[in-house]
């Protein structure tokens, strides 16, 4: 098993999807996402610090975390968890607080694939000007190195 293939495709003209395998089980992959201590190490690029402010994993639970570079610049990115479903699901709103009232809504799969999971995002975005706008910023390369940095945390 690879948990270095990371795919992504745009599926229309609001919808982006990525996809890893990673070498644990669902539940230690659940676990990775809903935990703050252990989201507060893997998500974000590693050259920023992420703080894990609210994580209330449930529905109609709100998220919040920041991250800060080595200047000390802080960025907020927030949210609405929708579903849950231990083990297998998570869909929650996603928002850059600056990008305010761009709202993309993420479904996260956790697959079992043999000993380990397919984690599977899908995104769904209000506009195709926003979908774009994201891809801009480098989207796709920062969730491939936070899912790196998730893989390095569920190998310790």
């Amino acid at each position: 098993m690879s948990t270095t293939t990371f795919t992504s495709a745009r599926t229309s003209d609001t919808e982006f999807v990525m996809e890893r395998t990673l070498d644990a089980s669902p539940e230690r992959v659940f676990d990775a996402y809903t935990d703050p201590a252990k989201v507060a190490q893997w998500w974000g690029q590693r050259n920023n610090t992420t703080s894990v402010e609210q994580n209330d994993v449930r529905p109609g639970g709100a998220w919040r975390f920041v991250q800060r570079d080595a200047e000390g610049n802080a960025y907020e990115f927030y949210g609405e968890y929708l579903e849950v479903v231990p083990n297998e699901k998570v869909v929650y709103t996603f928002e850059f607080a600056g990008f305010p009232g761009h709202v993309v809504t993420d479904t996260v799969a956790f697959e079992p694939e043999g000993a380990g999971t397919r984690l599977i995002a899908s995104s769904s975005f209000m506009s195709k000007e926003d979908l774009d706008g994201m891809l801009a910023t480098g989207m796709e390369g920062g969730a491939n190195e936070s899912w790196d940095r998730l893989a390095e945390l569920l190998a310790r």
